[in-house]
């Protein structure tokens, strides 16, 4: 008989350490944000690129969930090019 883990997300299931689980998932709801913003607007891939200061390829890794493809830090840049702004709410694990 094997033993069925249980995990508090996806993201703790496929990362190496808590710290690596937690970057994931901050980069997934904020890709997710930006792609709900990007089909809000029914902006062409090309258009959204334009108004990110991206590439259209970048917009489809985007909106096609592509992760470990983007940084926290470059998620925050294309999210302040559509006029968010970003902030973060801390609390206990």
């Amino acid at each position: 008989m094997t033993e069925t883990e249980s995990y508090a997300s996806v993201w703790d299931a496929i990362a190496d350490t808590p710290e690596e689980a937690a970057n994931l998932s901050a980069r997934a709801e904020l890709m997710q944000m930006i792609a709900s913003r990007l089909q809000q607007q029914s902006w062409t891939q090309a258009e959204s690129a334009r108004r990110c200061g991206v590439t259209q390829p970048r917009i489809n890794d985007l909106l096609r969930g592509r992760v470990s493809r983007f940084s926290l830090d470059a998620l925050v840049n294309i999210a302040s090019a559509l006029g968010f702004r970003v902030h973060f709410d801390l609390e206990a694990a």
